[in-house]
């Protein structure tokens, strides 16, 4: 009989608690390399499913009554997960095992570069040239065909070089070192959270602005120009390393909106209007992200071990990073969108079943 957001907050304690559970299970080196390696190839179908077909394809899943209908959607998942980890393991990782700091960081991207390409362009123009399942596979194949290409031309390793995990081959010699390129795009992907946070106010109060590829060009730019800003602000101008920064500022963020707008589904301010609304709910997830965050540090030696924090192999901010956007972040999303928080919310979904009727 739960109703939000009481069925949000029961239903995100119980996944962090199995996420825990799950991460409890390796050693620091199996669970940084080919466990969060595992369950992040995942995450780009996860997108396509959750946003691109609404949880409406593929048809043999989406007829089916809960639970059956989260089991098959999410048997999608590791079908593409195998078939692009495989060719991202023989590409961006070289056929080396355990996996390469390259095909982590590879890895990682191509999950932002599918937030992009199936959020802020809508899945365009995929979705406009093809039929949903057709254009949801094209879709995840040109995520991962952007994303290498970017990798190329962003990426080098040159720091890296002497430490044991580097390998020469494998290196793209691109523009930035490795980590400032995927921390940008990691402060990129927080500004696109915080503008679902005001649902795209004020760039909703244009008509023309919301079509595609218009709003995708616009929010791009956006989403760029402010996420610079913040990584310059935070690295450049307060002096911060740059994977701490990572670790305090957008990555608690985008975990506390997951679980203020997925999870709790909007719940706390959802009869306010824009502007005030997206300012408090982006305030809650800055909040919650961070006590998340700060809950999740605690646990860490009692999960894990003790680890250590900071160059050269910023083990402790690789293990946080990892728990919560690698492991806990899809496991949420699934929850939330895949099974639609059954059985908790089974009453209440029934409900609004029998009053469609």
């Amino acid at each position: 009989m739960l109703k939000q957001p009481a069925t949000g907050l029961l239903a995100t304690a119980i996944v962090m608690a199995v996420s825990l559970l799950f991460i409890s299970l390796f050693d620091f080196p199996t669970f940084s390399g080919w466990a969060t390696l595992a369950l992040m190839f995942l995450i780009p179908m996860e997108i396509v499913v959750g946003v691109t077909w609404g949880c409406r394809y593929p048809g043999f899943a989406a007829r089916r009554g809960q639970p059956w209908k989260g089991v098959l959607l999410a048997s999608v998942l590791p079908v593409a997960g195998a078939i692009f980890g495989a060719i991202y393991f023989y590409t961006a990782g070289g056929g080396v095992s355990p996996p390469t700091p390259m095909l982590a960081m590879c890895t990682i991207v191509s999950v932002i570069v599918a937030f992009w390409m199936a959020i802020i362009l809508g899945g365009w123009p995929f979705t406009a040239l093809m039929r949903p399942v057709a254009a949801g596979i094209a879709l995840v194949t040109a995520c991962y065909a952007v994303n290498y290409a970017l990798f190329r031309i962003f990426f080098n390793y040159d720091f890296m070089r002497g430490a044991p995990v580097y390998v020469a081959s494998l290196d793209p010699r691109g523009m930035f070192p490795a980590w400032n390129a995927l921390v940008f795009a990691m402060s990129a992907l927080g500004v696109m959270f915080l503008m679902l946070h005001f649902e795209l106010w004020p760039l909703s109060k244009s008509a023309a602005l919301m079509k595609q590829p218009a709003l995708g060009l616009v929010w791009t730019v956006i989403v760029l120009g402010l996420g610079g800003l913040v990584f310059y602000a935070g690295v450049s101008g307060a002096g911060m390393d740059v994977v701490a920064f990572m670790v305090r500022i957008p990555v608690p963020f985008i975990f506390g909106t997951i679980v203020m707008l997925n999870m709790l589904q909007g719940s706390l301010f959802a009869k306010l209007t824009q502007p005030l609304k997206g300012l408090l709910s982006a305030a809650a997830a800055m909040i919650a992200g961070a006590a998340l965050s700060w809950m999740y540090q605690a646990l860490a030696p009692a999960v894990t071990g003790k680890l250590t924090a900071g160059p050269p192999g910023y083990d402790f901010e690789r293990w946080l990073a990892s728990a919560l956007l690698g492991v806990t972040f899809p496991l949420l999303v699934l929850y939330a969108e895949f099974f639609k928080f059954w059985p908790l919310a089974k009453a209440e979904a029934a409900r609004r079943a029998a009053r469609a009727v």
